[in-house]
């Protein structure tokens, strides 16, 4: 127990200090972490044997999972079949089978080459998640094919794993070239699974494949009709921790239900995490697991820094490290090749591609299941879980990469690519301002759909900084407005500065869709009548509201009661919308305001019809006080 503190306080003290320092340096909360373990593992020696934190750190990576199954529906994943088999298999299929030929070349066995192939086809889940988090990617359309791929990786695992038993075949005797059992194999691979060996041991392939197909529909099964029973339990008891409690029951018992047929548990996770997407505590399990997922996450990167083996690396230094950035630049070209196909430029394009170069966790996990059904020898399985190790090491600088590529895009060009919209909604926002931001937060906070469009690069990277979805382009654009839905919207928010492209886009979307309902902002009245000839059906002025309150204070402030006051802001209000209505069917285009005699003549009556209803409604209030 006391080794076990000593350990865990060790690795906090060098996150607490590495971390902020790599975040100042821009470098990222990712690379702090690989490098404090890398300082307290093999540059200091303060912890030797990270095997039994290494458990624990896992469970950073499991409830990341778990997190991501709950964002993702069934339907939902139903709705991003094209990307997820498409853009995602095909990354697969094509690295799978690249890594293999290159395995075959260097003599390996088929059965080998390929399981060597699937752990080089999979990427990091943890560390570009994270990456593209931090630095507010996720929503770019390179930052969201990128999620496409990892999420098919992720669900790609299942059938991998179902596979390798079938592929089982002495390899020969299990040692090194030296006829030694390596350390590494030992403490990474062969402990941490002892547990699942002693449960699927002696089992031929078949049986292997059953066991992990029984598993899967376990917590299919479980999830679809035991998880709400089991909440309304619980919300019986009107215990908040008993919510904690129960995620992290769910949580910790699938990982050990996988764990015990030698299947990885952060796969059994994300598959319970979709099952409950569509329960209604899903929100509750989100809230109750996010605090543990992030630290567990640091400390999972961490324990992979310091369990790199740098005796080995150094005993192979430039064959190890060239097979690592081998396998890094054979990804990268075939992950440059997809994105083109898929119509990714500029900046996306590079994004994904130096975003999924690498290897990742789940390469650990297949690893050692091949290890287990003596598809791979330990010596190696060492190299490998060393390449993989060092890929994901190289990951953070791969992004420093894609930012100073970036910067220099914007130099060259002077003009980012506009993102692919893929996603549609209810409601389209055009312009996310001062103005539009605020409506598409009240719209988001009573869970409406909302796609927004905005020209300004700046804006929409600050609103992704802050966890809100947007796309940069510009909105004036058919095939943007028919890609963001505007063929099924029931509403188009139009809040753009521009008075100019505010009329525009109204005209063309009337035109488009004369049932759509448009809301307009306008700058004055004039813009307003030129909104309301173009086919908007309710406008709103940018200032008006905000002066009717304003106004509202002064009358408070010279002597009218407060119900007075607001009685007069709202007579006034509604007066204006029926100013407006008339008024915008005299005003022309064509004749300025103060030639067009008929227009004059309309504004003054309607003034005199205001002062008139407001003197009248407070004598009638004075009376009844009276």
């Amino acid at each position: 127990m006391g080794e076990f503190l000593f350990l865990a306080s060790v690795f906090l003290l060098a996150a607490v200090i590495a971390v902020p320092i790599a975040a100042r340096l821009g470098l990222g909360s990712v690379l702090g972490y690989l490098l404090a373990g890398v300082a307290i593992g093999p540059g200091l020696g303060l912890v030797a044997d990270t095997t039994d934190l290494q458990h624990f750190a896992e469970f950073g990576v499991v409830m990341m999972l778990f997190l991501i199954g709950l964002e993702l529906e069934p339907r939902a994943l139903w709705d991003m079949r094209h990307r997820l088999i498409g853009l995602g298999g095909l990354q697969i299929l094509i690295t799978m089978l690249a890594v293999m030929s290159g395995a075959l070349y260097l003599g390996f066995v088929w059965q080998t080459a390929l399981a060597i192939g699937m752990i080089f086809a999979l990427s990091s889940t943890a560390i570009v998640l994270q990456t593209l988090s931090e630095k507010g990617l996720m929503q770019t359309s390179g930052g969201r094919s990128t999620f496409s791929v990892l999420l098919t990786q992720d669900i790609a695992v299942i059938p991998m794993l179902v596979i390798l038993p079938l592929l089982a075949a002495p390899v020969g005797p299990s040692l090194n070239p030296d006829g030694s059992i390596s350390r590494t194999t030992l403490e990474q691979l062969g402990d941490s699974h002892g547990h699942a060996v002693s449960l699927i041991e002696g089992l031929p392939g078949w049986g292997v494949t059953l066991v992990t197909l029984g598993a899967v529909a376990l917590i299919i099964l479980g999830g679809v009709y035991g998880a709400r029973p089991l909440f309304r339990f619980i919300h019986a008891a009107h215990l908040r921790e008993m919510y904690t409690a129960l995620a992290l029951l769910i949580v910790i018992g699938i990982a050990f239900l996988m764990t015990a047929v030698g299947l990885s548990p952060a796969l059994g996770t994300f598959l319970a995490g979709v099952v409950l997407a569509n329960s209604e505590f899903r929100h509750e399990l989100e809230s109750d697991i996010e605090p543990f997922k992030g630290m567990l996450l640091g400390l999972f990167f961490i324990t992979v820094g310091a369990g790199i083996d740098f005796g080995l690396f150094f005993s192979q230094p430039f064959t190890i490290l060239g097979l690592a950035l081998g396998v890094m630049l054979l990804k990268g070209i075939i992950l440059y090749g997809l994105g083109r196909a898929f119509k990714l430029r500029g900046r996306d394009q590079w994004l994904f591609t130096l975003g999924l170069a690498q290897a990742g966790e789940f390469g650990f996990v297949l690893i050692s299941f091949s290890l287990q059904q003596s598809i791979l020898p330990p010596y190696i399985a060492d190299r490998l879980l060393l390449i993989v190790a060092l890929s994901m090491l190289i990951t953070p600088l791969a992004f420093i990469l894609y930012e100073v590529l970036s910067k220099r895009m914007t130099d060259a060009d002077g003009q980012q690519e506009h993102d692919q919209i893929d996603e549609q909604g209810t409601v389209i926002i055009a312009g996310i301002g001062r103005f539009g931001q605020i409506v598409n937060r009240l719209v988001q906070s009573v869970g409406a759909k909302t796609v927004v469009i905005d020209n300004n690069l700046q804006t929409i990277q600050l609103m992704r900084r802050f966890g809100y979805q947007g796309f940069f382009g510009d909105p004036l654009r058919p095939d943007l407005l028919h890609a963001a839905g505007i063929d099924n919207a029931r509403v188009l928010m139009v809040a753009l500065d521009d008075p100019v492209a505010a009329e525009r886009l109204v005209t063309y979307a009337r035109r488009l869709r004369p049932d759509i309902h448009i809301v307009a902002r306008s700058r004055d009245r004039t813009h307003t009548f030129r909104l309301y000839k173009a086919g908007a059906n309710d406008i709103v002025r940018e200032l008006f509201d905000s002066s009717l309150r304003a106004g509202r204070y002064v009358l408070e402030n010279i002597g009218l009661t407060d119900y007075e006051a607001s009685e007069a802001e709202k007579l006034f209000y509604q007066h204006d919308r029926y100013s407006v209505r008339e008024l915008a069917e005299l005003w022309d285009p064509n004749i300025p305001s103060a030639q067009n005699e008929a227009y004059i003549a309309r504004a003054k009556e309607l003034e005199k019809e205001l002062e008139a209803s407001l003197l009248s409604a407070l004598e009638n209030n004075n009376s009844d006080a009276a």
